[in-house]
């Protein structure tokens, strides 16, 4: 390397840290800069000059911090957020059970409609007396063949699957998903919790995430849907491998996404014993629990047995809410599903990012009264659209997956749930001669280390289940590594 003092080099090196802060809006630690930096230009860079340049680039206002001591993370001041609900989107929001207006007074949709959809519209924008109540049609469900029967045009699902595709496919399920985690917790418990009908911004959600259940300024109704989308995407994400198309995991979906939210808690992660109705529609869903439960699992039979990701998705997204299968958060739990099979394919998942709720409502309305799917298929199309725009481009600005990071994947969650299980001093000696008896190769060992000091100074409440750690290992980890009592979660 030139020498320090070349004003060619530093400016170089600003420029090169401020490019890999860029692709990480949630910010890192000094210890993942240089992670990324060894990866991205093939040289290693020290503790010690990570930290002269991060220092000249704070004073320069052009990056700042959060968080103190091995918990500071970095990231350009001023960088540009996602931006909000694009306005050409905000049309008047109409809850399924607000009256719908008079056939041709509705705005036009901003998401652009096929004839099938704006007919489906057009149908259920009609009078309450013109929309004739309807019940649960089993044969919607009897009917549909996997494999043969589509919901989605082949053209369809090859146009998505080149848009969805993305350069870690033979990773193990859920490598995608892991490395945007930051990005798609925020955005899908955002966009989710809104399509109920919270007014939550963004930026309260991604502080809420950050702070805790604790934060002041948002109602506990809205604070508890963000941390249980968090707790539901955490299932899809950190235990990828292991989730399948199965009664376990949608009942733990469920769970999670109806934790504290229900009038009784034994609803929770169970089918429905009792009758629902749908606010300001006619439709009847099924009440006699042997049959919802017989339903349940041939949607679960026949949904497991769908070839395509896309097709099972949208499978998901029509079935879940037209069986009602629980005493409440059905379409929550739909869309968390739905990401299901495309997070285990490793392709963009689904965020809903900006999909207007009223519409989506007017969507469902027209599975639950008329069994067509096709303007629910516009907004699913469009949605994924609208998630690859945000998520693929970001994973090109990301720097290629670190290998050993991969190659080493096991043996680095084995090694941080074994250290703060026991509470072991993290010194370089320590970890050092317990990755030579995990028979770690000297030729790797250095990377590896580094990978593992990481890992160690980012515990938190997000990763206690990869790790398989309790809440009172955690704390008692902190305690041990001097994380401030005020800044442990």
């Amino acid at each position: 390397m030139p020498p320090r003092n070349s004003e060619r080099v530093v400016r170089m090196m600003h420029e090169r840290i401020l490019a890999i802060l860029g692709t990480t809006p949630q910010g890192i630690t000094s210890t993942e800069l240089r992670i990324r930096y060894q990866a991205a230009h093939g040289e290693a860079m020290t503790e010690r000059t990570a930290r002269r340049y991060l220092a000249a680039l704070i004073k320069d206002t052009q990056v700042q911090t959060e968080g103190r001591a091995r918990a500071t993370r970095y990231r350009p001041r001023l960088r540009a957020v996602v931006p909000p609900v694009v306005v050409s989107l905000v049309v008047p929001l109409v809850a399924p059970s607000t009256p719908t207006p008079q056939v041709g007074t509705a705005t036009p949709p901003a998401i652009p409609l096929s004839a099938e959809g704006a007919e489906v519209r057009e149908l259920v924008r009609q009078t309450a007396v013109l929309r004739n109540p309807v019940g649960y049609d089993q044969s919607m469900l009897r009917q549909y063949i996997p494999g043969q029967t589509w919901y989605l045009p082949a053209t369809t699902r090859e146009a998505l699957g080149r848009r969805g595709r993305t350069p870690v496919a033979g990773q193990p399920a859920g490598t995608y998903a892991r490395e945007i985690y930051e990005e798609l917790l925020i955005d899908l418990s955002w966009s989710s919790t809104r399509l109920e009908g919270s007014s939550i911004t963004r930026i309260d959600t991604k502080e809420t995430l950050a702070q805790g259940r604790g934060m002041a300024g948002l109602n506990d109704i809205d604070k508890t849907m963000v941390w249980n989308h968090k707790e539901a995407i955490d299932l899809l994400v950190d235990d990828a491998e292991d989730v399948g198309f199965n009664r376990a995991t949608f009942l733990s979906l469920h769970g999670a996404l109806s934790r504290g939210l229900l009038g009784d808690a034994r609803d929770e992660g169970r089918l429905r014993q009792r009758g629902v109705r749908i606010d300001g529609s006619p439709y009847k869903p099924l009440e006699i629990p042997q049959l919802i439960d017989e339903l349940f699992n041939l949607f679960l039979e026949k949904g497991a047995a769908i070839p395509d990701p896309f097709e099972q998705s949208f499978f998901v997204m029509v079935h879940v809410p037209y069986l009602q299968p629980f005493a409440d958060v059905n379409k929550r739990t739909s869309r968390l599903g739905a990401n299901l099979p495309l997070i285990r394919a490793n392709l963009c998942p689904l965020s809903f990012l900006d999909v207007p709720l009223d519409l989506y409502g007017e969507a469902m309305l027209g599975v639950y009264e008329y069994q067509r799917v096709d303007l629910l298929r516009d907004v699913f199309v469009w949605a994924y659209n609208r998630s690859c725009d945000q998520y693929v481009v970001l994973r090109e600005a990301k720097p290629t997956p670190d290998p050993i990071r991969m190659k080493y994947r096991e043996h680095l969650a084995g090694l941080v749930r074994d250290i703060v299980r026991r509470a072991q001093v993290p010194s370089d000696e320590t970890l050092w001669q317990l990755l030579s008896e995990a028979g770690v190769p000297n030729e790797d060992r250095d990377a590896v280390l580094m990978l593992l000091q990481s890992a160690l100074a980012d515990i938190h409440e997000g990763v206690l289940r990869r790790y398989q750690l309790r809440p009172s290992e955690m704390h008692t980890w902190h305690a041990l590594v001097g994380v401030p009592r005020g800044e442990r979660v």
